[in-house]
């Protein structure tokens, strides 16, 4: 058997001890399709696969003060069935051949591709902008560490909901502004300026966020797909993180910096003497700024929302479960009764989440388009 073997007495297979490399990442539970699984990660080679139930009650326990019999009797005892060497050969050759058991080979990891390896062009790529991005993110995690405290986080999602509450109350005038912005390509140029602004800041603050949380930042970087130019930050531990509250707070700290970047423009908005021009720029900013932030927090993928979503009904790849779900339904296929009663209900809300969401998306949309078509 491949990895450290470790015997009892000295004695046989049976007496094989079995221990998981300790830089494994092993997954809560989580919904995908009709089944549960872990979803496991090897950080040295990137390779990522899932695990059953039982098969993660078996791993779990791999730690090398067990031997093979004393595994298969607590395997016994939880699902009332022994395994069989044929169980235990194939198990144990899986792990093994995927480096994940102590002492065996590790996959060599995947080369890293060069810039100009990834398919860069004029058109559309990816570069990116500091060499090492986990140092970068410990960098800004220490500068804004004392608002990351329980009680500094609850006073800035209060304070983040200003923004929101004032162009619902003003939504006219930031309308008319936004309107009237648009016809001005100076000012036009200079919130185009500001919203990309804003969306570094969503970027890093995922970054620092997942740092906070106990994550590792892998790449920050540009992305362009012209026009069109953003910065990205990979947090590549995410669905590995040690709790769902904290990877709920690193999905949702992007819409939420958002949303804190338009109080310095919003109190210059409501306070201060403003010429109609730069009165009219801020309008502008505080309402693409409010649609940015709730447009990130849709329940639809690739967008935070969607991540939120998933960790709340603790879930993998749920829009995709969903939707073969929902085609089974359709279909009046068997199948679809066969999936267990919480995966009916997750994929069946996922559902109608997903049907409000765009139902208020084209309401709000209808609604905006008006008013900057109308506005004076």
């Amino acid at each position: 058997m491949t990895g450290t073997t470790t015997t009892a007495g000295g004695a046989g297979p049976a007496a094989y001890r079995p221990r998981l490399r300790e830089t494994l990442l092993v997954g809560d539970p989580v919904l995908h399709g009709a089944r549960t699984v872990h979803l496991v990660k090897d950080p040295d080679s990137g390779r990522s696969f899932e695990l059953g139930v039982k098969e993660h009650f078996l791993v779990s326990r791999m730690d090398g003060s067990r031997t093979l019999e004393e595994l298969g009797a607590d395997y016994a005892a939880a699902y009332g069935k022994r395994l069989g060497d044929g169980h235990w050969g194939s198990l144990l050759s899986m792990l093994g051949s995927r480096g994940l058991l102590d002492g065996s080979p590790a996959p060599a990891a995947p080369a890293a591709e060069p810039a100009e390896e990834r398919g860069n062009g004029v058109l559309s790529g990816s570069v990116r902008m500091v060499a090492d991005a986990p140092r970068t993110a410990a960098r800004l995690h220490a500068a804004v560490r004392p608002l990351l405290s329980r009680p500094a986080v609850v006073l800035l999602l209060l304070v983040s909901l200003a923004p929101v509450a004032a162009v619902a109350a003003r939504f006219d005038d930031v309308a008319a502004g936004t309107a009237r912005t648009f016809t001005e390509p100076a000012m036009l140029f200079a919130l185009v300026a500001l919203v990309w602004l804003s969306t570094a800041l969503h970027e890093l603050a995922h970054g620092v966020t997942a740092h906070h949380a106990g994550g590792r930042v892998g790449e920050i970087g540009l992305r362009w797909r012209l026009p069109v130019v953003i910065m990205y930050c990979t947090v590549e531990d995410f669905a590995h993180l040690p709790s769902t509250g904290r990877r709920v707070a690193v999905a949702a700290a992007g819409a939420v910096v958002n949303l804190l970047f338009l109080l310095p423009f919003l109190a210059l908005w409501l306070l201060a003497p403003l010429d109609g021009l730069t009165a009219d720029l801020l309008a502008a900013l505080l309402l693409i700024g409010v649609v940015q932030a709730m447009m990130m927090l849709l329940p639809i993928p690739p967008l935070d929302g969607y991540k939120i979503v998933e960790q709340w009904t603790r879930s993998a790849q749920l829009a995709a479960s969903a939707r073969t779900w929902m085609m089974l339904r359709v279909r009046r296929d068997p199948a679809a009764t066969a999936y267990p009663a919480r995966a009916r209900r997750v994929y069946g809300g996922y559902v109608a989440l997903v049907l409000a969401s765009l139902a208020l998306l084209a309401a709000g949309g209808g609604l905006l388009v008006h008013a900057l078509l109308t506005a004076t």
